[in-house]
């Protein structure tokens, strides 16, 4: 098989989660053991950082990534889920796995997946152990792709956890209060190994403790260390004034991501590197700033209060759950425009009603989906908009939702793409923009997609 053949087989072979939900979602660590010790336990042969949370992990784990590309090591970065290409996954130094060795790893694993049916996801975190060790690197940050106590990836023994907030999601699989969704996260604290916590949080913090003191690792509250006690935005940059809490002293930061929110992924980040230099990692101040500075640039990430385009002002975010769309919402209303649309999809197993409530009444909506088994149908989600008053048409794709509002906007009005990050994951927002500009209609438009 060729790359796209590759990818194709294992789309096609495995349970997705990102496509069919909870029914791919694997409840223990047996696969994933499997595969690795087939492998000869590649993810003992390197040294990383594990990150979960509910809102934050993917931001903070490319920010961490960042710094310590900066810093000069070698750094592996797991995430997920991609937004365009498979490869976007597992990086090296800001570099995507070469299309190669996902050929050859999995033409060489074929055998143990006819065997023990692993789901995709198991496979790719085997994929990312196994590309990590090979290629040597000094650290790898890998983020958790679901929970934590059963993810794929708890089978690490890592140099730092980090655990960066606690909101409600995936409810049907983690739990249906605070607490219990921090018990499924804090399953990635382990023995001995120190654990960052991002949000002292009333209904959560106590499981952090108890599970901390139970494994004797050395926890600590980032937002107890530090604060942001002032920040504003300069041209594309998000300037932090960050204080310590035990001296008062001072220290401001320059981030490419321009996100309100990143405020608290900022400070989670800045205690993390902390740690690790306590552990005797070599991270100067100059490394954090270089790092923080241009993540985007040295990790890939996309997808978090992009902006693709001016007059009007194009945003992408993948926020999709309660908190994230409040995020979302919040830094909209610290964003100069005139009016707001909203192209807008979810997946079928979120409340809809309850993160509807939170979107705008006085924006022009485009109800959309993606093209995946777990999207919530675009006139079904309309219809709950419609009778929450919120007005607006629907679309078969977020394509031509997205052109609709483009064609619509002023120059001076707002538009965000948000709602699923596979929402923005299919959309071409440059091509569909220049086909604006060459003065492609909406009906010429449906007429190419068909």
């Amino acid at each position: 098989m060729d790359y796209n053949q590759t990818v194709d087989y294992l789309l096609g072979k495995l349970p997705m989660f990102s496509r069919i939900g909870a029914a791919a979602f694997k409840k223990d660590l047996t696969n994933t053991q499997k595969l690795c010790h087939f492998l000869g336990n590649p993810h003992q042969k390197f040294k990383s950082i594990h990150i979960g949370g509910t809102n934050g992990k993917g931001s903070t784990s490319h920010m961490m990534a960042a710094v310590f590309q900066s810093a000069g090591y070698r750094t592996g970065l797991y995430t997920s889920p991609h937004l365009r290409d498979f490869r976007e996954r597992i990086k090296v130094d800001g570099d995507w796995i070469d299309e190669t060795f996902v050929i050859e790893f999995v033409s060489r694993i074929r055998p143990m997946i006819e065997q023990i049916e692993p789901s995709f996801f198991e496979i790719t975190v085997a994929m990312a152990f196994e590309y990590f060790a090979a290629r040597q690197v000094d650290i790898a940050i890998v983020e958790v792709g679901l929970g934590g106590r059963l993810d794929s990836t708890n089978i690490i023994t890592p140099e730092l956890s980090v655990i960066t907030n606690i909101s409600y999601d995936h409810m049907n699989m983690l739990g249906d209060t605070l607490a219990k969704i921090a018990h499924e996260k804090a399953g990635i604290i382990k023995t001995k190994i120190p654990v960052v916590v991002g949000e002292k949080q009333e209904e959560s913090f106590r499981v952090f403790i108890d599970k901390a003191n139970f494994e004797q690792a050395p926890l600590v509250f980032a937002d107890q260390q530090r604060f942001v006690a002032e920040w504003n935005f300069e041209k594309n940059e998000l300037v932090a004034e960050v204080t310590s809490t035990h001296d008062n002293s001072k220290q401001y930061f320059h981030l490419d991501l321009t996100g309100i929110y990143q405020i608290k992924n900022l400070v989670t980040s800045l205690e993390s590197v902390h740690v690790m230099q306590q552990k005797g990692w070599a991270v100067q101040e100059s490394h954090l700033r270089n790092g923080l500075s241009q993540v985007r640039k040295l990790t890939g990430l996309h997808g978090r209060w992009e902006k693709v385009h001016d007059h009007p002002v194009v945003i992408l975010d993948v926020g999709h759950n309660e908190d994230g769309i409040r995020q979302v919402i919040h830094q909209a209303e610290f964003t100069d425009h005139e009016n707001l649309h909203i192209v807008f999809g979810m997946v079928n197993d979120k409340d809809a009603y309850k993160i509807l409530s939170l979107l705008p009444r006085q924006a022009n909506f485009y109800f959309t989906k993606a093209q995946i088994p777990r999207a919530l149908p675009e006139d079904k989600l309309a219809a709950i908009g419609w009778s929450m008053g919120l007005v607006g048409k629907h679309y078969p794709d977020v394509n031509s939702a997205f052109l609709d509002a483009f064609m619509q906007a002023g120059k001076k009005d707002l538009v965000i793409v948000c709602g699923s990050v596979f929402v923005v994951g299919e959309l071409d927002a440059q091509s569909v923009m220049r086909g604006v500009e060459r003065g492609v209609t909406m009906r010429e438009y449906s007429v190419g997609r068909k």
